[in-house]
């Protein structure tokens, strides 16, 4: 491929990247406030945070998911962010990671509009609802953290459970039996407005900008394909991660800079994801995510009742 022909073909994530990239290096230089509590944004951490983002735009390209999975725990846990911080900043980042990652799976035709417009709408609802809610818990970061844990739970042990069953059942599994599914999500738009408003809630709420409800949700309530299952989440997550993220940035718990730094790694990870994901088995991604998802939750609970695992 020529240099034209690859501006050409990506020229959506080049100016969506040069944006956040100046962004950041406004921010950066003209805001030396710090946050109570949070590390200084160095080289070093600078550095950390773009590996992170990268890390969790690409898992939001491969799973569905804006990544939130992978940034707010790293935020609290290994890098010393309050959770309600952490919760602010990670979910900021997944507006571009939503952006970047939607429009990847859109243009590989991984997505269904009509079910984007039903859930999104009903997320922005559920979105305002659950950051109300949120307020009431800023303050309790244990307990905060714990509810994060206890949503984790169901996903994990669901997608646990069915990359098991793929690997049982191989013909299932196969790369060729769910590229041959439906490009078409089936539901009433009662039901996936419904839905849409309480993953809505719950980003409102926790923070995680949904895909780690949407992505099961959809798989096993709405029997949604997988790969199309992939770039719904993350286009339903738009509107709700702007929604959120701009509340949360107004309520003071966004740190900018880092939310910023996060969002450039994940613009370009999103993007990978988004063209790689037919190279694997989707049971394969279960499997692995779910087992992730599982240690989180188990790290976030155990974390409320003062055991502190690595």
């Amino acid at each position: 491929m020529s240099k034209a022909s690859f501006v050409v073909k990506n020229k959506f994530t080049i100016i969506l990247l040069a944006i956040m990239v100046i962004s950041t290096i406004a921010v950066l230089w003209f805001d030396d406030s710090m946050i109570e509590g949070v590390p200084p944004l160095n080289i070093t951490m600078i550095s950390i945070l773009i590996v992170v983002g990268f890390a969790a735009g690409l898992l939001g390209g491969w799973i569905g998911t804006g990544g939130c999975s992978v940034m707010l725990p790293v935020l609290h846990f290994w890098l010393g962010f309050p959770a309600p911080i952490a919760v602010g900043t990670t979910l900021f980042a997944v507006i571009f990671t939503a952006i970047s990652g939607g429009y990847g799976h859109l243009k590989q035709k991984n997505l269904d509009k009509r079910v984007t417009l039903w859930m999104g709408v009903a997320g922005i609802i559920g979105v305002i609802i659950g950051s109300w809610l949120f307020t009431f818990l800023s303050n309790k970061s244990e307990l905060l953290g714990a509810i994060i844990g206890l949503v984790f739970l169901w996903p994990s042990f669901r997608m646990i459970w069915e990359g098991i069953k793929g690997y049982q059942n191989r013909t299932s599994g196969s790369n060729a039996a769910f590229a041959n599914q439906a490009q078409s999500i089936q539901g009433q738009p009662a039901n996936l407005s419904l839905f849409g408003l309480i993953v809505g809630t719950l980003t409102g709420l926790v923070g995680l900008g949904g895909g780690y409800a949407l992505v099961p949700g959809l798989i096993y309530l709405f029997k949604a394909p997988v790969y199309i299952t992939m770039g719904t989440s993350l286009a339903v997550m738009i509107p709700m991660a702007l929604v959120g993220g701009g509340i949360k940035l107004t309520q003071g718990f966004v740190y900018l800079g880092v939310a910023l730094v996060l969002a450039s790694g994940t613009i370009i990870g999103a993007q990978v994801g988004a063209a790689t994901i037919k190279k694997f088995k989707p049971h394969t991604l279960k499997l692995i995510f779910g087992i992730y998802f599982l240690y989180v939750a188990i790290k976030f609970i155990s974390n409320y009742f003062g055991i502190h695992i690595w």
